[in-house]
C-alpha cells in the first residue's frame, strides 16, 4: 500500500475479445478487427522503478541462447493423478507440475464440485489449496460435507485479492491450487473492477507466471457468457496450457468434460461423469449410459458408433418427421444445423425423399454434441426411418460420411468403432469401407455400402 502515492490513473479502451488496449475509442479493434468490442477502463500506472511494469519486464527479459533441437535435453513429463479416471483421461493422464488448466461451463453444471473433489483426492498425497472468491469458507465446508469428503485434509482460502493469494500460496507452498473463479480476482495494480478485461487478463497472466516459476499446478474456474464462451478476453485461453469445457443438458445427470486445448495431451479428449447426490462420479462405460432404453423398437431410432478423442462411444440418434401446415422447420439438438440441411438435400436428390412439406427434428440422446462427418449416415437413416415408418433393427450400428453425390465414404477409426459395437453385443454394422482389420468375429456382420441408397436397401431388407 506504500506505493499508492506513486500511482496515477488513466483511461484506456480494452478489447474484450483479444485484450488489446488503445488510448482512443474505435469502432473496430486494431488488433483482432472485432467490431464494437472496445470498453472504457481505468487503469493505474506506477511511476516507481519497482512497479508492476518493471517486474513484468524483468520476467520477460531473461537471457537465453539459440539451441538445436537435437541438443535439447528431453525430460519425461511427471503427472499427478487427480483421483478421477475420467478427469485424468481428459487431461491426458493427470496434472502436470507447472501447468495451468482453465475449466469453463454453465452456472451450476458442477465446476466447483469437480474441483473440490480433485483437491480432496490430491490432498491425500501432496499439499493442495482451494481458493474461493465466490463463497465463504463455511459454504465450501458445507459442500464438502454433503459430498462426504474428508474435511480435515482440505485447506481452503476465501480471498479475492491476487497479491494476498500469492502471498499465502508462497507461505503454504501447495503443489496444486484451485482458483474459483478467475472473474472474482482483482489486482491492486489496476483500478478496474473484478471481472473486467484488464483484471482477468492480468490476474491470469500473473498466475501463469507463478505456476511456471514454482512448478505449481493451478486449476482456474471460469464463467461462461450466454454464447457459451469463457467470459473475459480471448487471450485468457491462449495463456493457459489446457482448456476444459463442461457440457451437459438441462435436466440430465450426464456431465461431459472436453479438452479443447491441451499442451500436454490430445485435444478433444473427453471424460464422462454422472451427477449424483454424492457429487460427480466417473462413468467407466459411457456407451451403456448413452444407449439407455435404446433397444426399444421404434421408428426414427438409430445407434451411431462415434469417436470422442480416442474413445469410441455408441450413442443413440433420434429423428422425428412430421407433416407441417406452414413453413417446414428444421430443429436439431447435438447436430450442426448446416450439416443437417445438406443431408436433407442429399436425401431429396438421391433417395427421392420429398421433405419440403415436413418438419424434421433430430436429437442426440444424452446431451452429447456430435460434430464428426461419420454421423451423416446414421442421421439420414434415422430421418428415413421416421419418414417411412420402417424400424431400424436395434442390433444394428451405423456410421459413415455421406457426400453430396450420395456416396458413403470411409471414416477414421472404423476398426475401433466396430470393436465397440461388437463388445456391447451388436451383431450388424452398416458403414463405409473399414478395411480388413475390422473383421474379427463371424457373428458380427459388416455391411459395407458405397452409396446412401444401398444403405437404405440394407435397412429395408431388400
Amino acid at each position: 500500500m506504500a506505493n499508492l502515492a506513486n500511482k496515477s490513473t488513466k483511461t484506456v479502451y480494452v478489447c474484450r475479445e483479444c485484450g488489446e488496449s488503445t488510448p482512443k475509442w474505435q469502432g473496430q479493434c486494431p488488433s483482432c478487427s472485432a467490431w464494437n468490442t472496445l470498453e472504457e477502463t481505468a487503469v493505474a500506472t506506477n511511476t516507481s522503478s519497482g512497479g508492476f511494469a518493471q517486474k513484468n519486464r524483468a520476467v520477460t527479459s531473461k537471457s537465453g541462447k539459440i539451441l538445436k533441437l537435437s541438443d535439447v535435453r528431453m525430460e519425461d513429463v511427471t503427472r499427478w493423478p487427480t483421483g478421477s479416471t475420467e478427469m485424468d483421461r481428459a487431461l491426458g493422464g493427470g496434472l502436470v507440475p507447472g501447468a495451468v488448466i482453465l475449466i469453463g461451463g454453465d452456472p451450476g453444471i458442477g465446476k466447483s464440485t469437480l474441483t473440490l473433489q480433485v483437491i480432496a483426492a490430491i490432498s491425500e498425497n501432496r499439499p493442495a489449496l482451494y481458493v474461493t472468491g465466490e463463497e465463504s469458507s463455511a459454504q465450501v465446508a458445507s459442500r464438502a460435507q454433503r459430498l462426504d469428503l474428508p474435511l480435515e485434509s482440505i485447506h481452503v482460502l476465501a480471498e479475492t485479492g491476487l497479491e494476498t493469494i500469492l502471498s499465502h500460496v508462497g507461505q503454504a507452498k501447495p503443489q496444486v491450487v484451485v482458483i474459483d473463479s478467475i472473474q472474482t480476482l482483482y489486482s491492486e495494480q489496476f483500478n478496474s473492477a473484478p471481472g473486467s478485461v484488464v483484471q482477468v487478463r492480468e490476474c491470469a497472466a500473473e498466475l501463469v507466471r507463478y505456476a511456471k516459476a514454482n512448478g505449481v499446478s493451478i486449476l482456474i474456474v471460469g464463467h461462461v457468457t450466454k454464447e457459451g464462451s469463457i467470459a473475459g478476453p480471448r487471450v485468457l485461453e491462449h495463456l493457459v496450457d489446457t482448456v476444459i469445457y463442461f457440457e451437459g443438458e438441462a435436466g440430465s445427470n450426464i456431465r461431459i468434460i472436453r479438452a479443447l486445448k491441451n499442451r500436454f495431451g490430445a485435444a478433444n479428449e473427453i471424460g464422462v461423469f454422472s451427477m449424483t447426490e454424492n457429487g460427480l462420479r466417473g462413468v467407466a462405460n459411457p456407451s451403456v449410459l448413452f444407449l439407455h432404453n435404446s433397444q426399444q423398437q421404434a421408428s426414427g431410432n438409430v445407434v451411431f458408433a462415434a469417436i470422442e478423442g480416442s474413445r469410441p462411444l455408441l450413442v443413440q440418434i433420434q429423428a422425428l418427421v412430421d407433416r407441417t401446415a406452414g413453413n417446414p422447420r428444421r430443429v436439431c439438438n447435438g447436430v450442426d444445423s448446416q450439416r443437417l440441411a445438406m443431408l436433407l438435400a442429399v436425401m431429396n436428390r438421391h433417395l427421392g425423399s420429398n421433405l419440403g412439406g415436413f418438419d424434421v427434428f433430430v436429437n442426440v440422446v444424452g446431451g452429447l454434441t456430435v460434430d464428426e462427418p461419420a454421423a451423416d449416415l446414421p442421421i439420414i437413416a434415422a430421418i428415413w426411418s421416421s419418414l417411412t415408418g420402417k424400424v431400424v433393427p436395434s442390433n444394428t450400428v451405423l456410421f459413415g460420411e455421406v457426400g453430396l453425390g450420395g456416396e458413403v465414404r470411409p471414416v477414421v477409426g472404423g476398426a475401433i468403432r466396430v470393436a465397440e459395437a461388437e463388445k456391447l453385443g451388436f451383431n450388424r454394422v452398416v458403414c463405409g469401407d473399414v478395411g480388413r482389420g475390422a473383421r474379427s468375429k463371424a457373428e458380427l456382420a459388416i455391411e459395407v455400402v458405397n452409396r446412401v441408397d444401398r444403405a437404405v436397401e440394407f435397412l429395408r431388407g431388400d
